[in-house]
């Protein structure tokens, strides 16, 4: 009730006089319409009985409009959950009303009256409502109309509903039309607006009315979107999107707002939200300390974000680079300036300063994102780092976690470590091999993996180089034309890795689901339009197969099987073979530690050369199958037979729990 009272005095009181106004003239109106219409022979006492009862009526309504909340929303914002609380109020009124009359016993009193003065009294109280907001609106829109550029609205009716309703108030955009794909549609209107659809063309809609924008609306999939950019791109229409709540609402101060933005690449490629399970997420994070390796890197500053989100009590950011540590602080500390975060440089393959941080810092959860992770660069002069890193900081951080009673540990894999041609693909695989040895030894623990394919936008891949390359005027070099792989948002990445986190037992591999596979020819051609440039302008050309690449990613091993989860976008991966134990981990460490130390008599120590890098690799992935390098690097290009294209996770090999 106090909410109600604040609400009142800060309006006023002009409201509820006016509609005292409009219930008594509607009261009046009852008895002349009642006796005009029905009969002419009034009682006697009609002036007594009107007299009498105006008051009660007036009294009996504004109490009720008052309880009931009918001015707590301005007129000029009147929407449809105030019709309902309007509608409510009348009701319960005309009740009261004609309780009240009961018990006043009025003689000769018209019954009809309780009837007929309900319905001209909300009809007279919604009429009022509703010219005060077509006024207001047609104020501030006739204001915004002069300086807005035309926009048009882009889908079908039901998803340009509520992108009308948040464009009605923008100072930048006005919406002239709707162009819908569906052609039942063409022809119709929507809140005023014309619907417009085949066989009228998208750019001679457009040229029509004007517009050099259109907004694309509604969550349509990628085939969809990709028809309307490529006919707006014919048009030479700059195409636009809503961010989707969840975008805005966690973009922090800087980015929250829900104004249009321009389309972007991985609004094309139709990748759903990820429903998380926000309680057992919290549960698990909520108040403890979280560390993440690898913390300046793409899918580390992301994990971050998103644990900072989950309110950890603690976060610390590890990560070899100085500079991308000092980014992540600067961007961390804008964003979550009371949350205690700590961030550190250290490498991942120093184990005793590993063990020495972990210690210091006591962490619940570990997720592990260090790695060498780009194929060509770890092909040949830089396998023995890549086999180091990612399989031996593997290691160490998974027993110091354990060391320090850590409840979760998660490896952050890749999609190259399935049947993998290349030594990154082949130290990634191993590193999985390597965590479920380790799970073994410290049962207290957690340890899953989570295999990721390519992440749009990610340091090292193909997005941010054909941007650079377009900006640069082109060409956009392309390895393949048949070249496809699968891709995932960087937010999705990362809040799939803290699912498989919650929901994993240790040792297990996750699989995520990809959807479709893109060809990255198709991923260039869709960024050129997207920048309002033409093949013409900005030409894709071939330049052949780098060391080490395939051209099909695959999700699942030959001998792989996949079992549900709970959770839609995820799976659990089942080798056929998934004998663990019989990878020595103190025979590996020798193998790969520096030349200084002692291999021992297990493993021969490689040398720093790709090929016998790749010659231990494949004693101990069984599945790695290496290039074959030619004699002419210029013929490594077309060195590489690919395989037929895989599924996104093979039918056959889906296999449920018995």
């Amino acid at each position: 009730m106090k909410l109600g009272r604040r609400t009142t005095s800060r309006i006023g009181w002009q409201p509820p006089l006016s509609d005292a106004a409009v219930v008594a003239l509607a009261w009046l109106a009852s008895f002349v319409f009642r006796f005009s219409l029905f009969s002419n022979n009034a009682p006697a006492n009609i002036v007594h009985i009107v007299v009498f009862s105006l008051p009660l009526a007036v009294a009996v309504w504004s109490a009720c409009l008052l309880g009931f909340g009918a001015y707590r929303t301005p007129w000029r914002y009147t929407s449809l959950p105030d019709v309902r609380r309007l509608a409510t109020a009348a009701g319960v009124a005309a009740l009261a009303l004609a309780a009240a009359l009961l018990i006043a016993r009025l003689p000769n009193f018209p019954r009809s009256i309780v009837f007929i003065h309900p319905l001209l009294a909300s009809a007279a109280l919604l009429a009022l409502r509703l010219a005060a907001r077509m006024r207001a609106e047609r104020t501030s829109l006739g204001a915004l109309r002069e300086s807005a550029q035309p926009l048009l609205v882009l889908g079908s009716l039901d998803d340009a509903a509520p992108v009308l309703q948040t464009l009605r108030g923008s100072h930048q955009w006005r919406a002239v039309a709707i162009y819908s794909p569906v052609p039942a549609e063409a022809g119709r209107s929507l809140q005023g607006m014309d619907v417009l659809g085949p066989p009228l063309k998208l750019g001679a809609a457009a040229q029509q009315l004007g517009a050099r924008h259109a907004l694309v609306a509604g969550a349509a999939g990628s085939a969809a979107r990709r028809l309307l950019l490529e006919q707006a791109s014919d048009a030479r229409l700059a195409l636009l999107t809503l961010p989707r709540a969840d975008d805005w609402l966690h973009a922090g101060p800087a980015g929250a707002n829900a104004a249009p933005r321009n389309l972007e690449l991985d609004d094309l490629l139709g990748r759903e939200a990820v429903q998380l399970d926000v309680r057992g997420l919290s549960e698990l994070l909520a108040g403890r300390c979280a560390l993440v390796t690898g913390a300046g890197g793409s899918i580390g500053s992301e994990l971050c974000r998103q644990l900072a989100r989950f309110g950890v009590g603690r976060l610390v950011c590890l990560d070899v680079s100085e500079f991308a540590i000092y980014q992540l602080e600067q961007e961390l500390k804008a964003r979550h300036p009371e949350l205690p975060i700590v961030y550190l440089t250290a490498n991942v393959r120093e184990a005793e300063r590993l063990r020495q941080l972990f210690g210091a810092h006591q962490p619940a959860v570990v997720f592990h994102a260090a790695a060498y992770k780009h194929v060509p660069l770890m092909e040949e002069d830089n396998a023995i780092e890549a086999v180091r890193t990612n399989v031996l900081g593997t290691v160490n951080a998974a027993r110091a976690a354990a060391a320090c009673g850590a409840r979760r540990f998660v490896l952050i894999s890749t999609d190259k470590a399935v049947n993998p041609t290349n030594v990154m693909g082949a130290s990634k695989r191993l590193a999985e091999r390597a965590l479920q040895a380790v799970a073994r030894e410290h049962p207290d623990t957690r340890m899953v993996a989570v295999r990721f394919g390519n992440v749009l936008g990610s340091s090292g891949s193909v997005v941010p180089r054909f941007a650079q390359q377009i900006a640069a005027g082109g060409p956009i070099t392309v390895t393949h034309p048949d070249i496809v792989r699968y891709f995932m948002t960087i937010p999705e990445a990362a809040q799939l890795g803290l699912q498989a986190g919650l929901m994993g037992e240790s040792g297990e591999i996750y699989v995520l689901d990809m959807g479709e596979p893109v060809k990255i020819v198709e991923l260039a051609r869709l960024m050129i339009r997207l920048s309002g440039k033409t093949e013409d302008e900005i030409p894709v050309v071939f330049s052949g197969l780098r060391p080490g690449e395939k051209l099909y990613e695959e999700l699942l091993a030959d001998d792989e099987t996949t079992l549900p989860t709970p959770h839609p976008k995820l799976r659990v991966a089942r080798h056929a073979d998934a004998d663990t134990q019989a990878l020595d981990l103190a025979a590996l460490g020798r193998a790969i530690t520096p030349a200084d130390s002692d291999p021992g008599p297990a493993l021969p120590r490689p040398e720093p050369g790709g090929d016998a890098v790749k010659a231990l690799l494949a004693t101990l992935v069984p599945e790695y199958r290496p290039q074959i390098r030619p004699a002419h690097p210029a013929a490594a290009a077309s060195s590489f037979t690919p395989s037929p294209a895989p599924a996104a996770i093979p039918p056959d090999r889906a296999r449920t729990h018995p």
